[in-house]
């Protein structure tokens, strides 16, 4: 069935999918109350969505990973915004929101994160990421010493270029899709608890 206020391809209904995907679908609304459309989205293609979600998991929940959950959420929208993402500004920026527990941050981020009340190491951080996802051929040593000397080491530089990268992938599918943002994400966490 096409829903096309959700995508410019056809969104399959969860009857129809794989039991594996379903099941993971169905986990996510019961944890989020909602199906995120880009898991309705994605579905049209499931060798696809097994992949992406299976790399999403990879870099997003990997142990030992030293980037907490808001900072993972601010190279998403900093980089989504930088990329004219629009899905993955609105989806991303309620879960900054929540993991943050600031419901200004995330469209300060998206807007300019040099004018949001971050960190240097936190700026030092999107800076990076938003010269990988932009210019990624002007990257060189001078890069990774500023992160380094802002207490990041190899690893976490690992992290920040993974997310950024894949999250560079996630954005041109949103966009290309025409993928919408379910309205439940513009107002999630919007005001302090």
């Amino acid at each position: 069935m096409n829903k096309p206020d959700i995508s410019r391809y056809p969104v399959p209904e969860l009857s129809t999918l794989p039991e594996d995907i379903r099941d993971r679908i169905l986990a996510v609304q019961e944890k989020a109350g909602f199906i995120p459309n880009v898991f309705l989205t994605l579905a049209y293609r499931p060798a696809e969505f097994r992949s992406f979600f299976a790399y999403h998991d990879a870099i997003m929940e990997r142990e030992g990973c030293t980037l907490t959950p808001a900072e993972k959420e601010m190279i998403i929208v900093a980089t989504s915004a930088a990329n004219g993402c629009q899905y993955c500004v609105i989806a991303h920026g309620a879960l900054l929101r929540v993991f943050a527990k600031e419901p200004l941050l995330a469209d300060q981020i998206a807007v300019n994160y040099l004018h949001a009340p971050l960190s240097d190491k936190q700026k030092a951080m999107l800076a990076f990421a938003l010269k990988l996802s932009r210019t990624p051929e002007q990257i060189n040593e001078n890069d990774y010493t500023e992160l380094k000397q802002q207490g990041f080491d190899d690893e976490d530089i690992l992290d920040i270029s993974g997310i950024t990268a894949f999250f560079g992938l996630s954005n041109r599918m949103a966009i290309v899709t025409s993928m919408q943002a379910n309205e439940e994400f513009y107002t999630m966490a919007r005001t302090p608890r």
